[in-house]
């Protein structure tokens, strides 16, 4: 109870006060120093000498010196100061060069499969002792209540109708092509929508339980479904699944074309009309102020734009979505 009192007597201009007397050895320079006229540093310099109990500063020949409890407490008091200037300085700048904070960020990889790559040789060429962590957008993740929570930074992935508790910065848009192998009939001969819906389609594993993702969702809205005879969870693989079956990955351009060239297939156009596949950055008002996560949602809006096709990319039905990374 007796600490809990005493700490409560103290705060912090009374600690820089001390550190200043004490490294100063006088009570005129301490107040020089710190812009402050002289009596009121004489009078926190006596509120001192109560709380500790000792006179801290005495007189020696023509100067002054720092008792032994006063050596004592010069550098706990840098310590203390040297703390609080760290504490609100990190709150409103950010050195990416010299930080140790944690970045954690969850994402979909239904995304161009350089993206992940390229950020993070990004963010550890620019923050060297800052480390990444990187979260899968399961069926299981709660991406809300993650970003709420703190557990991640940043979720990054495509929602036909991104949610709007949430801020939310674009990052780019996608044709909706269809990939099959070169050996798929519809690579000779083409489809229509019939023969397209009744082909053997591959899909990923839903986010979440109930879930039908952009494609399946845009074909309820038209009365459409499409024979679905796979899922996977791991959508970098399912690439190689079409090049060696009869299977047709619909999703991206982007994404498409990345295997293009290294595996047998190849892009088609899909036979149905959707709007493009619009990519989105979210984050949670907890993290909107921080500089740190200011600087990380420029990275990714960053690398977003150097993998963005070079051909222009209009948003379908009007203006893109505000975006608040500001």
């Amino acid at each position: 109870m007796k600490y809990v009192s005493m700490f409560d007597k103290i705060d912090l201009h009374l600690i820089r006060v001390l550190h200043t007397v004490l490294t100063e050895r006088s009570v005129s320079r301490a107040a020089l120093r710190m812009g402050m006229y002289q009596p009121a540093v004489s009078a926190a310099l006596k509120r001192l000498r109560e709380l500790a109990g000792d006179p801290l500063l005495v007189r020696s020949g023509s100067g002054m010196v720092p008792t032994v409890a006063g050596l004592r407490m010069i550098e706990p008091a840098a310590d203390i100061l040297r703390s609080a200037e760290v504490l609100f300085s990190d709150a409103r700048s950010f050195e990416p060069a010299t930080a140790h904070h944690t970045f954690s960020l969850a994402a979909s990889d239904y995304m161009d499969p350089l993206f992940l790559p390229q950020l993070v040789s990004q963010l550890k060429s620019a923050a060297p002792q800052c480390p990444i962590e990187i979260h899968p957008l399961s069926r299981d993740a709660d991406y809300r209540n993650h970003l709420a929570q703190g557990t991640v930074d940043v979720v990054i992935g495509n929602w036909a109708q991104p949610p709007d508790d949430l801020h939310l910065g674009r990052l780019f848009g996608d044709e909706v092509v269809c990939l099959v192998s070169t050996q798929h009939p519809a690579a000779r001969r083409g489809w229509d929508v019939e023969a397209w819906l009744g082909a053997e389609h591959i899909a990923p594993t839903p986010t979440h339980p109930g879930a039908r993702g952009f494609i399946d969702d845009h074909l309820a809205t038209l009365g459409l479904v499409r024979n679905i005879t796979a899922r996977c969870p791991h959508f970098g693989l399912i690439p190689a699944m079409v090049a060696g079956s009869l299977l047709v990955l619909t999703t991206g351009r982007q994404y498409c074309e990345r295997f293009v060239g290294t595996l047998p297939v190849q892009v088609m156009p899909c036979p149905v009309t959707f709007p493009r596949m619009m990519y989105y950055q979210l984050w949670h008002e907890r993290t909107h102020a921080s500089m740190a996560g200011r600087w990380l949602r420029e990275q990714i809006k960053g690398v977003a734009a150097s993998l963005r096709r070079l051909e222009s990319d209009p948003v379908v039905g009007g203006h893109p979505p505000q975006d608040t990374t500001a």
